[in-house]
């Protein structure tokens, strides 16, 4: 087998442990799901798993990472399906509280990552998936005159917060118009900082 060919399995194997990993994380959550089990699961040995990944938190971590870039996808697809800026932040905000609403997501991204990784290096990995791209929608709305002058940290942080917040809530909500009610919910104090002229 030439480099390149072991390249591909190497990378083959990866996908295919975080892909397996992934779906019993998601289903029973990091700590009910052994190493034996993902091994078993993704068809490798141990020794594979241990050629990718120090150990099993390694692994969660890359699943997390996955989520959190998948989940700032729909984010910046929904932002970018509109044309004003504004309409842009709002939906974007809107499209992470429905991703959050995804019991996968909620699981792996909102319940298990902070426990599992600690908040600094769940923060951090949020910061880099969207948490940036809330800052620039706000700091060009400040800069348009839409949204009044202010730092603009703790305003990413405190609307941040808040959605984290309210797609956790949402995972453990039984009401049908849960997510359409946060979602309005949202509008309204999103609104609130809108310059009126």
């Amino acid at each position: 087998m030439n480099g390149t060919a072991r390249a591909r399995q190497r990378e083959e194997t990866r996908r295919t442990l975080v892909r397996e990993s992934r779906r019993l994380f998601a289903a029973r959550g990091y700590g009910a799901v052994g190493l034996s089990e993902i091994v078993r699961a993704a068809g490798v040995t141990k020794g594979a798993l241990y050629h990718h990944f120090d150990s099993k938190a390694e692994l969660f971590r890359a699943v997390v990472e996955q989520v959190q870039q998948e989940v700032g996808r729909r984010v910046a697809e929904g932002a970018d399906a509109m044309d004003d800026p504004w309409d842009q932040l709002v939906a974007g905000c809107e499209a992470f509280l429905a991703a959050g609403a995804d019991p996968e997501v909620q699981q792996i991204m909102l319940i298990d990552g902070p426990a599992v990784l600690g908040w600094n290096e769940w923060r951090a990995m949020d910061e880099a998936a969207s948490a940036s791209h809330l800052a620039d929608a706000l700091a060009a709305l400040v800069e348009a005159g839409v949204i009044a002058g202010q730092p603009l940290a703790p305003l990413t942080r405190l609307l941040s917060g808040a959605m984290n917040e309210a797609a956790l809530w949402l995972a453990s909500s039984t009401g049908p118009n849960d997510l359409a009610d946060t979602q309005a919910a949202l509008v309204r104090m999103l609104e609130s900082l809108r310059v009126r002229s």
